[in-house]
Formats: structure tokens, C-alpha cells, sequence
């Protein structure tokens, strides 16, 4: 509900604060008293353009600030800035908020109804809000919602899936032509170096050969080899006492050390002539090594690797990418058998939803029939028309409100059959029905009992009264049957300043009010039967 609303700094209005309770507040004013001007400066909070002509000091900033009780008891303070330079700021709990998130947050805080603004109850959402809270679909449709949002997450799953596979067609053909290739030459790792090494090895062999004999020969020849030459030199140091020249330790001696040496030279000896006999000239093979030599090479070149371990690591990642693509199909038949499970599933929970609308669509058309026609809507013909459509959000089906004012009318879409007067008595009655079955925000009517007046008029106040008694209801009216209901009344009014004109709003005392009312009923003059009159309407409500 709306406790409290600041406007300083606006149209004519030069600062007022008015204290809201819950119930059915009135405002009244006489015409151009600045009433217009209060819902002007609510529209701000609603999000509604910020227009800077709206500033009667250009000096200052205009200051619009609301503070709201939510459902949950919990206090919302909304304020609209607006600089003589255009900038405009909005803020909720002092935090800075878009515009957007300002409409987003009012929008369930307070509605403003007036004769000609209420296109909620027009749009098919609105309409469809309105029959889903008769019919008490909310937990049916939560459900539904819940389904209706994983089968929309797996159609578009499906959807990429398909767009990925026709882009992989083509990859896929790549993919396998690059792997039979590979298949075809069965890169192992290591293998190409080993293959370099042994063609290196075999192209040179008799060069190789010679070279190894020829060092096992230096080193093992009889005459003068170097295993001869160490061995002649350890015979002519053990030919004397080497004691006596060199006090070496005997296993570190030169004697010592050339037996080592022997041993080492020996042995290197025998393995060069191992590796001399080792080494063979084999034509044949030799060109079996260049032609897989050649291949890998090949293969590194066309698939732009280093080497040929590298195309060991391609094989197995084209595999991997091969086995992602071909694997898609179990992902995509596991989507498709949810998909279908899922619309099954949507059209039996839409079905029992249109059913449900179709049988609170008719309670709801005996309803506001019989609530509405006393209004002097005596010719009202109403039907909650429900059609299937596509499955969407919520549900398979488009409601539309179609009514006739005229006796034997042919019934057509609500906002295009109806007069001001006459939309404003049908829409107090649709939101009263609405007040019983829905969380309403606070409700403003704006002067929507234009047009009516006597019986007509008291049966809108009364409306309206039963309304309050479970959401709040501001209305600005001119009848004094309507003021009449309020439990609080406000007065709108015009004064002069040694400046300009100004506009100020007051709650009227209980004295105040029968005066207020009795000035309604009988103009500028106060007469008796006014006042009575006016006393009798405070009474009766």
C-alpha cells in the first residue's frame, strides 16, 4: 500500500506530503485545483518521461518520493529526480535503479486507472492473468512453465545440434580423408627418428664399415697398435723397482693405471670390430627405409606437423573428433525422446488449462454480468472468449473479453465497443472480481464515475468500499456519493503566494469533509439541506 507521497518542485505544486492509509482514501477538488497534477507527479514513479517544462523552479530539482508497505510487510521507498538540465534519476532504498527496474517494481506496487488509460485489461496477458487467478491456476501453470522451459531449452539443444551437424558434413569428410591417410602410414611413436637414424647408417655402410675396422685395427694391430704400445710400456715400468722413483700407492701407479687403460682400449677395440660386422649394405632394404622415410615426411608436410611423433597425437585427436561427431546421434535421440515425452506431456496440462479457463471464463461473464448491469449497464452482454492456439508459456490458448452495451449487440473485442463511461463501470467491476481472487497493488481510480450519477453513482462508491477492504483504493472523484465512502478525505486546492499560484493537497477534518460534500451537492452556497444531505451520505456508508 501507498503510506506516504512527497512532491516538491512540481507543476504548481510548490511542496506537500500526504500521509495514506489502507481502505478507501478520496480525493476531491474543484477543476484545475492540481489533481491532474498529483497523478503527474505519480507517473513519475511509474517510470513514466521525465519532462523538465514540469519544474516551476529552475533553480532546484524536482523531488518525487513514495513510500510503499509491501505484501511481505517490508517498507519500499521510490524516489523520481529530475534536474533543471534534463538528467533524471531514479532510486529505490536510496539505491540508483534503471528506469526499466523502476517500471518493473511499481508495476506491482500501483495501478492507475483512469477512463482512458488502462490498456492491462486490454492485452490478452492481462485478460489471461485475470481468468488463470479466477480459476486458481497458479500452482498448474507454475508446472506447466517449469516443462514448457526445459522443452524450449531442449528444442533449441536440438536446434544447434542440427545447425553443428551440417557444419560438420563437411568437416567430417576432412576429418576421415586426414585419418585414412594417417591409417594408411601407421605413424608409431618413435619410429621416424629410428628410420632417419638406420637409413643414415645403411647409405654410408662401407664407409662406416672401413672407418670402424680401420680404428679396431690402430688400436689392436700386433706390430704397432696401441694396445701393443701399452703393453710394452707396462713390461718396461715393471722391469725396475717404481717404488723407488714414484711413492705412489701400488693400485695408483703408472703401472697400475695403464693396466686400466689396456682394459678400457681392449675393449673399445672389440666393440668397433662388433660394429664393423654389424654394419651391412642391403640395397633392398635401403630403399624400403627411403620410401617410409619419404612418407613420413610427406605426411608432417601435408598435415603441418614437426614430426612424426606429432602425427602419432593427430591420429588419435582426428579419432576423438570423429567418434564427437558420430556420437552426437545417442545425444540427439535421448533429446528427441525427452522432446516428445515433454509435448505429450504440454498438451495434457493444456488441455486440463483451457478447460479450466473455459469453465472460469463463464463464472467469471455470470459474475460480472450480474455485478456490472446495475452500474446502468442494463443492455450488457460479457463472454470470456477462449480459442487454442500454438502452445506457449502459458498454455494453448488466447483469451479475449468481448461484450455488447446494446440490446441484441453483436459482441465484440471490449476496448472497441465501449464508451469512456461505460469501459470505466465494466473495468471497476473486472477489478473488483479481480480484488477477490489476486494480489493487487494500491489502485487509483481517476474520476472513472465521469458520466454517472444518483443510485449509479452510490453503487460505484459502494464498490469501491468493498474493494478497500482488501487492498488499498485512492479515488478522485467529483461525486459526492463516491466522497461520500472514503475513510479518509483529502482536498485539492488552488492558492496565491506573493508569487505565483500554487496547488496544495490536505486531509479534511470530519467537519471539514461535511462541508466538502455538501458543496458537491449544492454548488458554492452552503444550505442546510446540503449539509443534512451531506451527513445522510457520511452515514449510510
Amino acid at each position: 500500500m501507498l503510506k506516504k507521497l512527497y512532491i516538491k518542485n512540481y507543476a504548481l505544486i510548490d511542496e506537500v506530503e500526504i500521509d495514506f492509509s489502507d481502505g478507501l482514501s478520496i480525493i476531491t477538488g474543484e477543476t484545475g485545483a492540481g489533481k491532474s497534477i498529483m497523478l503527474g507527479a505519480l507517473g513519475l514513479l511509474l517510470g513514466g518521461r521525465a519532462d523538465t517544462k514540469a519544474i516551476s523552479d529552475k533553480e532546484h530539482k524536482t523531488v518525487v518520493e513514495a513510500v510503499f508497505r509491501s505484501q511481505d510487510g517490508r517498507e519500499v521507498i521510490i524516489r523520481r529526480e529530475l534536474s533543471p538540465n534534463g538528467r533524471s534519476r531514479a532510486f529505490v532504498d536510496d539505491s540508483p535503479v534503471t528506469v526499466v527496474q523502476l517500471q518493473n517494481l511499481t508495476l506491482r506496487l500501483l495501478d492507475i486507472h483512469s477512463q482512458h488509460a488502462n490498456l492491462s485489461l486490454n492485452s490478452r496477458e492481462g485478460q489471461l492473468g485475470i481468468i488463470d487467478a479466477m480459476a486458481a491456476n497458479g500452482r498448474l501453470l507454475d508446472d506447466y512453465r517449469k516443462d514448457f522451459r526445459r522443452y524450449v531449452e531442449i528444442r533449441s539443444a536440438l536446434k544447434k545440434i542440427k545447425e553443428q551437424r551440417q557444419k560438420n558434413a563437411e568437416k567430417r569428410s576432412f576429418i576421415q580423408y586426414q585419418l585414412d591417410g594417417l591409417k594408411k602410414l601407421n605413424p608409431r611413436r618413435g619410429e621416424h627418428a629410428e628410420i632417419e637414424r638406420r637409413y643414415e647408417v645403411m647409405s654410408e655402410a662401407d664407409e662406416i664399415r672401413e672407418n670402424l675396422t680401420a680404428a679396431h685395427y690402430v688400436l689392436s694391430s700386433d706390430r704397432d697398435g696401441v694396445l701393443s704400445g701399452i703393453q710394452n710400456a707396462i713390461e718396461a715400468l715393471e722391469s725396475f723397482n717404481l717404488q723407488t722413483v714414484d711413492p705412489t700407492p701400488e693400485d695408483e701407479s703408472l703401472i697400475a693405471r695403464l693396466k686400466s687403460i689396456y682394459i678400457e682400449v681392449k675393449d673399445i677395440a672389440y666393440t668397433a670390430e662388433q660394429l664393423a660386422d654389424s654394419i651391412e649394405s642391403n640395397p633392398h632394404q635401403l630403399a624400403k627405409l627411403s620410401q617410409r622415410m619419404h612418407a613420413y615426411y610427406e605426411a608432417v608436410r601435408a598435415m603441418g606437423v614437426d614430426n612424426g611423433d606429432d602425427l602419432v597425437d593427430l591420429k588419435e585427436d582426428l579419432e576423438q573428433q570423429l567418434y564427437a561427431i558420430d556420437g552426437d546421434d545417442d545425444e540427439t535421440k535421448e533429446l528427441e525422446a525427452e522432446g516428445r515425452q515433454l509435448a505429450r506431456s504440454l498438451k495434457e496440462q493444456a488441455e486440463v488449462l483451457s478447460r479450466r479457463r473455459k469453465e472460469a471464463g463463464e463464472e467469471f461473464s455470470r459474475r460480472l454480468t450480474e455485478r456490472a448491469m446495475p452500474l446502468g449497464l442494463p443492455n450488457l452482454k460479457f463472454a470470456v472468449e477462449v480459442s487454442k492456439g500454438k502452445l506457449t508459456s502459458d498454455g494453448q490458448d488466447n483469451v479475449e473479453f468481448i461484450c455488447s452495451f446494446n440490446k441484441n449487440g453483436a459482441l465484440h473485442p471490449m476496448a472497441s465497443v465501449a464508451s469512456g463511461g461505460e469501459l470505466s463501470r465494466l473495468t471497476l467491476t473486472i477489478k473488483s472480481l479481480m480484488a477477490e481472487h489476486m494480489n493487487m497493488p494500491t489502485i487509483i481510480f481517476d474520476e472513472i464515475d465521469t458520466g454517472v450519477s444518483g443510485e449509479i453513482a452510490d453503487k460505484m462508491g459502494r464498490m469501491m468500499l468493498e474493494m478497500s477492504r482488501s487492498i488499498q483504493i485512492i479515488t478522485i472523484t467529483h461525486l459526492p456519493q463516491v466522497a461520500a465512502k472514503g475513510y479518509r478525505h483529502y482536498k485539492v486546492y488552488k492558492h496565491d503566494t506573493d508569487v505565483r499560484t500554487v496547488s496544495s493537497v490536505r486531509e479534511l477534518t470530519d467537519r471539514e469533509r461535511i462541508e466538502e460534500i455538501a458543496a458537491m451537492l449544492s454548488g458554492e452556497s452552503l444550505t442546510d439541506a446540503a449539509v443534512k444531505a451531506a451527513k445522510a451520505l457520511l452515514k449510510s456508508k
